[in-house]
Formats: C-alpha cells, sequence, structure tokens
C-alpha cells in the first residue's frame, strides 16, 4: 500500500513537472530578501563599467552625469512600479507579450516577441560580450586603444563558450552563473570603499565647477538617458517571478522601493569614485574606465580590477544567455518562432536549439557594430515597447475596468513614464537622425511578415518551407519535441 502511494506521487510529481514550461504551477518560495536580491543581482552586470563614459561624453560635465544616474534610478523605479500593478493585474506568465495582448491585441504582443527574441535579447547578450572583450583587451595594450578586430573576435569567443556552457549543461550554467555573481559583488565594493576613502582624505577638486561646460541639447541628454538607462536594464525582471513571490502584492512594490534606489545609491557612489580619482577629460580618454581606476588607486594589485570585471560581465553574459534561451524555447513552443527552437537535446536535456540560435543571432550583432550604436539601437527598441505596455497601463484603466487591481499606483506615474518614453524614442531621431533608428523600425515592422505567414494565416507553402528545415536541423542537432523526450 505504502508502494502504491509512493508511486502515485511520483506519478503526480511527473505529471507538475511536465506541465512546467506553462509556469502556471510556481511554488511562492521567494520572500521580500529575494525579490529585492533578484532585482539587485539582475541589473547589475556589464553597465555601469561601460556606460560612465557615454553618459559623460553626452553631458560633457560631472554634475549633469551624476543627476542623469540619479535620475535614471527614479525613472526605473517609477517603471517597475507601473509593471508592478500589470504583472499583478493580467498574473500571465511572458511579461510584456500579455500586457499588450490584453491592452490592443495579438499583432503588437506578437511584434514584442519578435524585437525581443531578434534584436532586444541578442543585442544585449552582444554589448555584454563586447565590454567583457575591451576589458580583458586594455591591460595588454597600455596606451593605446585595442585593435578592433581583437576585441570582437574575443566577443565572439566569449559567445561561444557561454552558448556551449549552457547548451551542455542546465547545472555547469548555473554554476557560472553563481560564482560570477559573488565577483560581481566583490568589485563593486572594492570600487566604492576605494573611492569613499579617497573622498574622505580630500580628494573632492574634479567636482569643483562641476556643471562648467555642461552639453544641455535636447538629443544629448536623450543619448545620455539610453546609455545609463541601459545600466539599470533589468528592472523590470521582478515580474517574470510574481508567482513565485510569497504575498507579492505586498512583497513586490516593496522590492522594487527598496532594491531599485539602492542600485541606485551604487551606481551614483561608483561614479562619485570614478571621478574622484579623474578628472572629467582623463575618464573620456580611458579605454576602460574601471581599469584607469585601479591603476591610479590599487597600484600593484590593479590587476584585480579588469579581472573582476571580466568575471562580472560574464556573468552577466552568462545570466542573459540562460533566460533569452528559455523565452525562445516559449516563442518555438507558441508557434512564434520555427518550431525546431522548442525542442531539447536528447542527451544533454537542454534547449540547446534556441540557446544555438541566440548565439549565432547576437555574433552577427557584433560584426558590423560597437557598443555605443549598440545601445542605442538596443534602448530605442526597449523603450519603444516599454511606452506601449506603460500606455496599455493606461488604455486598461478605460477598457478592462473589471480587472482586479491589488497593486493600483496613482495614473500620474504610468502618464509620466509614458512621456519620458515618447521623448527618450524621438529626442534623438529628431535632433540627430541615424540610420539605425530606422533599420530598428523597418526590421520591427518586417515581424508582420512572418506573424501573417507562419502565424496568423498558416500558409501551406511556409509550412512545406518551415518542415524539412526542422526535420534536417533535428537530426543534425540530435533533438526532439519536449512530449517526445525519452525517459
Amino acid at each position: 500500500m505504502g508502494d502504491t502511494g509512493l508511486r502515485k506521487r511520483r506519478e503526480d510529481e511527473k505529471s507538475i513537472q511536465s506541465q512546467e514550461p506553462k509556469t502556471t504551477n510556481l511554488q511562492k518560495e521567494l520572500g521580500l530578501i529575494s525579490g529585492i536580491c533578484i532585482i539587485v543581482g539582475t541589473i547589475i552586470g556589464s553597465g555601469i563599467f561601460i556606460s560612465p563614459k557615454s553618459v559623460l561624453s553626452n553631458t560633457e560635465a560631472v554634475g549633469p552625469c551624476l543627476i542623469i544616474w540619479a535620475v535614471c534610478g527614479v525613472l526605473a523605479m517609477l517603471g517597475a512600479l507601473c509593471f508592478a500593478e500589470l504583472g499583478t493585474m493580467i498574473t500571465k506568465s511572458g511579461g510584456e507579450y500579455p500586457y499588450l495582448m490584453e491592452a490592443y491585441g495579438p499583432i503588437p504582443a506578437y511584434l514584442f516577441s519578435w524585437v525581443s527574441l531578434m534584436v532586444m535579447k541578442p543585442s544585449s547578450f552582444a554589448i555584454i560580450c563586447l565590454s567583457f572583450s575591451e576589458y580583458v583587451c586594455t591591460p595588454f595594450y597600455v596606451g593605446c586603444k585595442p585593435p578592433v578586430i581583437v576585441v570582437k573576435c574575443l566577443a565572439a569567443a566569449a559567445i561561444l563558450f557561454i552558448t556551449t556552457v549552457n547548451s551542455l549543461s542546465v547545472r555547469l550554467g548555473s554554476y557560472v552563473q553563481n560564482i560570477f555573481t559573488a565577483a560581481k559583488l566583490v568589485i563593486v565594493a572594492i570600487i566604492i570603499i576605494s573611492g569613499l576613502v579617497l573622498l574622505a582624505q580630500g580628494n573632492t577638486k574634479n567636482f569643483d565647477n562641476s556643471f562648467e561646460g555642461a552639453q544641455l541639447s535636447v538629443g544629448a541628454i536623450s543619448l545620455a538617458f539610453y546609455n545609463g538607462l541601459w545600466a539599470y536594464d533589468g528592472w523590470n525582471q521582478l515580474n517574470y517571478i510574481t508567482e513565485e513571490l510569497r504575498n507579492p502584492y505586498r512583497n513586490l512594490p516593496l522590492a522594487i522601493i527598496i532594491g531599485i534606489p539602492l542600485v541606485t545609491v551604487c551606481y551614483i557612489l561608483i561614479n562619485v569614485s570614478y571621478f574622484t580619482v579623474m578628472t572629467a577629460t582623463e575618464l573620456l580618454q580611458s579605454q576602460a574606465v574601471a581599469v584607469t581606476f585601479g591603476d591610479r588607486v590599487l597600484y600593484p594589485a590593479s590587476w584585480v580590477v579588469p579581472l573582476f570585471v571580466a568575471f562580472s560581465t560574464i556573468g552577466a553574459a552568462n545570466g542573459s544567455c540562460f533566460t533569452a534561451g528559455r523565452l525562445i524555447y516559449v516563442a518555438g513552443r507558441e508557434g512564434h518562432m520555427l518550431k525546431v527552437l522548442s525542442y531539447i537535446s536528447v542527451k544533454r536535456l537542454t534547449p540547446a536549439p534556441a540557446i544555438i540560435f541566440h548565439g549565432i543571432i547576437a555574433t552577427i550583432y557584433i560584426i558590423p557594430g560597437d557598443i555605443n550604436s549598440l545601445v542605442n539601437y538596443f534602448s530605442f527598441a526597449a523603450w519603444l515597447f516599454y511606452g506601449l505596455t506603460i500606455l496599455g497601463l493606461i488604455v486598461m484603466r478605460f477598457t478592462r475596468k473589471e480587472l482586479e487591481r491589488p497593486i493600483k499606483v496613482p495614473i500620474v506615474i504610468p502618464v509620466l513614464v509614458t512621456f519620458i518614453s515618447v521623448f527618450l524614442i524621438l529626442a534623438p531621431i529628431i535632433s540627430k537622425p541615424a540610420w539605425e533608428y530606422l533599420y530598428c523600425v523597418l526590421f520591427i515592422l518586417s515581424g508582420l511578415i512572418f506573424y501573417f505567414l507562419f502565424v496568423h494565416y498558416k500558409f501551406g507553402w511556409a509550412q512545406k518551407i518551415s518542415k524539412p528545415i526542422t526535420m534536417h536541423l533535428q537530426m543534425l542537432m540530435e533533438v526532439v519535441p519536449p512530449e517526445e523526450d525519452p525517459e
């Protein structure tokens, strides 16, 4: 009788496990502290090591630069609070996708998934790997800029390494993540503490006349925000685990209100540390800001900084690859991408096709782009959909009054964030038009072709093209649909 009960329980557990991709029966195991740690750990990555130089180059003065970092933190918190209302009002998985679906219908929702998988996720992966490569190369090219070909080849090698690790083993990928997350916290602590000690010793001359020579044009400010907000990207990630939070109606807004200001304080203190040892001109001339900081402050142990920054960025890249691979897997399962992307490896039990696809697209972004153009490309696409999603919150206040809203932010907050989103989208285009914005818009609209061919109408000839591709890739990669995965 005991054996029968045990067998039945195991069968029930298998049944629950088979439903995990739908994420509808998740355990509420995360408390407030876990929520805060997820926010801090997700946001702090490579951005704080590459964005200070770009923010300063657009503002051209220390004072406005620090203000931009603070305002970016406030904007990230206001956006996250809007997402907290959406996440507790529409308790479906998938982040922005179900919110756009409820507010506007299937086409904007599909375009978000298309842009997320083809632009935002892979370009983010490429930016992080390029920043990793720059920090690794800089100590070997003292006094000059590392050759572009060397930086790009090392970035491509990093993408290959991370893609391989995550394709081979889920456990190996999680080990890499845990190790490099610890390294991230170490380097942040080293920079902040060193800077505060020097500041306490009276090294304040670089903060004199901190607004002198400031560049305050609309275009410059918007590009400074793009680079600052890139460092804060991840502020909306807690929405993906709303179902796993204990008492989410209390812990979700509290985690946001505590976590994002904590990150903001860290970012401002890191920038203050940089300016304590470098003038604005010296910071702009630095090939890798944290490396220059380490050379001036840590003396014989200066090698610690590029090493730990490299660990931090590679950890951020690993986390980006891990989550993006799962999003592509879900998109393939839902019929929004090639079906083979929802298959899993027979031997490794990982979503290998989705992870490899993500790595290939990210590598393509590395070939023509540099970090700044990729950040602008990423931020333009990201804030287009962030703004559209938060506008959807306002729309649903009138069209979906029947929905329960356990968390309800004052209407002025989504209105303000929507206006700021419009500013961030239009200001760079109007003040300094660039081809990448046009390419981004055309790429977003090109998703409509795939939507009508493969999702909406499902034309027979389109299916005939995709079937042999799926079959050949399945045999080549030794992958099967999840339901056919042998026990």
